[in-house]
């Protein structure tokens, strides 16, 4: 047999013609698939001359891809196992795991999932093989004849992806192709249509699975299609690794900003008022006016000026921003007044920030001209996507825009990165990436996008210059720029390692054009500036939501809505802890005193559950030596601290933003400066 090479990991390798990555990866046991020129393929597949060859681990992330979505398969014929009336609708692999929609006659139950669970398992034992398969489109119509779902995939497979969501893993471009699931005797036991690739084995899949939850969904996404029934689940390379990921939901769990926002008192969600739109009580209301007041006072630091603009406007502004009708679906529907105008709830800011820059003649030396201001905007988000305030209706945004000279916007973006990630940092995360969102150039989408090729490829490549020299890892996101202009959003990861968008930088060429906007060069000409949209926080409701489950509730203590409480020992004290609390008040810290009927010992316990950061306890021996003791969120206590002290410790924490429970604790006292 003739001999060709392939380049293996890099390194040129003469192979037999006809050889396959199961040959050539036949001792590594840890290898489930092949990359072949960069394409996924079967570890079973062909390799042809010239090819570049990369072995795919399972605990690798493409190894994962594959065992989710060959999980997801065994979950399928599991199902159709226990209930061959089962219509079998679209099976996915998704971030951490996998789903697959089902048209039968009940809902699942718990009950249901955990016997489907126990089948996966004997499919998993029984080591099926995934044997793929091409086909027409006349050989899948016809073995799929009983699957309407799949039916209607194979007559949109030249547009999956705009078909629904995980659709390209079943059809596509290319062809089609079936896989069989294969027993150890030669039986074609289930056949699913699936672009693949899968693993060789359903015996890879282990026992590092599991199902967690079931849930409604509508057919493609549509509310017009019918309502299938949706299992999903999740699979890891080990047992070890998915009990590390239930875990990890776990604590996510015990962090949900949407139970500790109850349990802390800072926010609710009325049916009267509606879904999505927060109502702050007046705890949450102090986080929310001190983040307000650091990140106004940050953007004057910055070089910002301060505006306020309305909340509705005529759509004719919309209109001539571009939002509509590119945005028309984000936004709530019109409504008129008495002379018949239409307006509209505004969704952004920035078409009213253009307006303020056109006020006037703007001159070179006006440039970078910055507007800032807290502007609640409203977005239609469909009920299903709300969550908390991660995800909202009524938007509070940081929102600024730039106006500077195309020559000076490198060094604008450079300036309000390191704005950003400062502002990251004051608030406790350090830990970034940054993602560069840039237009379809190819697909159907690239229609969304305005502007000319010329304005997009300068845009992009500023922004990539700067992403660059920020030293930090920098991710494509091809296809999620704005309509207007390529972006760059700053990822960060939170205290359980889970990455959350936060900031957004995005170079916009088009809403100059579009408002007419002028500045005067220096030689007198007229030019048109660029605008560069940036959000710090994003959206101020979200980045609470996000702290929330950051610190598990237990705000910094410049953050927090008590800095200080005061607990007397006895009723005989509680005028001592008055005076205590006066004197922290006086020194600008939020504090308070606690003369509840309650025993001490529950008034310290409902300190520890409300996470005050600085519990000051007040007994005999402190007031007669003029002083408090300590009792710190992790119960730790630091006795007989003069108050003077404990004031200038607790005003100073504040004061420099401490973000480390470590550096909220009082020097014990050997260390104590004068002792």
């Amino acid at each position: 047999m003739s001999q060709i090479t392939i380049v293996l990991s890099g390194s040129p390798t003469q192979i037999e013609q006809g050889t396959t990555g199961t040959e050539i990866f036949a001792d590594q046991r840890e290898i489930v698939a092949v990359k072949v020129n960069g394409e996924l393929r079967d570890l079973y597949a062909v390799l042809a001359d010239g090819d570049q060859v990369e072995g795919v681990e399972l605990s690798s992330p493409d190894g994962l891809t594959i065992l989710r979505h060959s999980t997801a398969h065994v979950l399928a014929q599991a199902v159709q196992r226990r209930d061959p009336q089962a219509k079998l609708g679209i099976g996915p692999f998704i971030t951490d795991g996998f789903y697959y929609d089902f048209d039968v006659a009940e809902a699942f139950t718990p009950e249901d999932l955990r016997a489907i669970e126990k089948d996966m398992a004997r499919i998993v034992k029984e080591g099926q093989r995934f044997q793929r398969r091409a086909v027409d489109d006349e050989q899948a119509r016809a073995e799929e004849a009983a699957e309407p779902y799949k039916l209607e995939l194979i007559g949109l497979k030249s547009n999956a992806d705009q078909a629904a969501e995980g659709a390209s893993v079943e059809v596509g471009d290319g062809g089609l192709t079936m896989y069989d699931n294969v027993n150890r005797t030669g039986e074609v036991v289930w056949t699913d249509l699936c672009r693949g690739p899968h693993l060789p084995s359903t015996k890879l899949i282990g026992n590092g699975f599991a199902l967690t939850r079931s849930a409604a969904a509508y057919w493609r996404g549509n509310s017009k299609n019918p309502m299938l029934q949706r299992i999903y689940g999740t699979a890891w390379a080990s047992k070890e690794d998915l009990q590390a990921y239930q875990e990890r939901l776990a604590e996510a769990e015990r962090r949900d900003h949407r139970r500790l926002g109850v349990e802390l008192d800072l926010f609710s969600f009325h049916e009267l008022v509606g879904a999505g739109l927060p109502l702050f009580h007046p705890k949450g209301g102090v986080i929310k006016r001190v983040m307000e007041d650091y990140v106004r006072q940050a953007h004057i630091d910055n070089g910002f000026l301060y505006v306020g603009t309305p909340h509705i406007a005529k759509e004719d502004l919309f209109y001539t921003s571009g939002h509509l009708p590119y945005y028309a679906e984000g936004m709530f529907p019109p409504m008129g007044d008495e002379e018949q105008h239409t307006y509209r709830l505004k969704a952004m800011n920035c078409p009213m920030h253009n307006l303020i820059y056109a006020s006037r003649g703007r001159s070179y030396r006006d440039l970078p001209l910055r507007l800032f201001e807290f502007g609640t905007v409203y977005r239609d988000e469909r009920s299903g996507v709300l969550q908390g305030l991660t995800r909202v209706r009524s938007i509070t945004q940081d929102d600024s825009h730039s106006y500077v000279t195309k020559e000076g916007a490198a060094d604008e973006i450079r300036h309000l990165l390191r704005f950003v990630l400062q502002l990251l940092r004051d608030f406790g995360l350090d830990d970034f990436y940054l993602e560069l969102s840039t237009r379809d150039e190819h697909g159907d989408k690239k229609n969304k996008f305005i502007g000319s090729d010329e304005d997009w490829a300068e845009a992009t490549a500023i922004l990539q210059q700067v992403a660059q020299e920020s030293g930090l890892e920098t991710r494509p996101d091809p296809g999620g720029a704005a309509f207007y202009g390529p972006k760059i959003s700053v990822k960060a990861r939170d205290a359980i390692g889970r990455t959350w968008q936060m900031s957004t930088i995005q170079y916009d060429f088009n809403q100059p054009e579009r408002f007419g906007l002028e500045y005067t060069a220096p030689d007198g000409s007229r030019r048109r500036p660029v605008m560069i949209h940036s959000a710090k926080f994003g959206a101020l409701e979200r980045f609470i939501g996000i702290l929330v489950e950051h610190y598990a509730g237990a705000f910094p203590a410049w953050l927090a809505p008590v800095q200080a409480r005061l607990v007397p020992v006895a009723e005989a004290f509680d005028d001592y802890c008055q005076s205590v609390a006066e004197r922290l008040r006086a020194a600008g810290v939020r504090a308070e005193v606690d003369l509840s009927d309650d025993r001490f010992g529950k008034k310290i316990r409902n300190a520890a559950k409300e996470k005050i950061p600085f519990t000051l306890i007040a007994g005999g021996e402190d007031a007669e030596a003029g002083a408090v003791s300590f009792r710190y969120r992790d119960g730790h206590q630091e006795n007989g601290i003069p108050v003077a002290e404990a004031v200038a410790h607790i005003a100073d924490v504040v004061e420099r933003r401490v973000n480390d429970p470590a550096g909220e604790r009082i020097a014990p006292a050997p260390e104590r400066p004068g002792e």
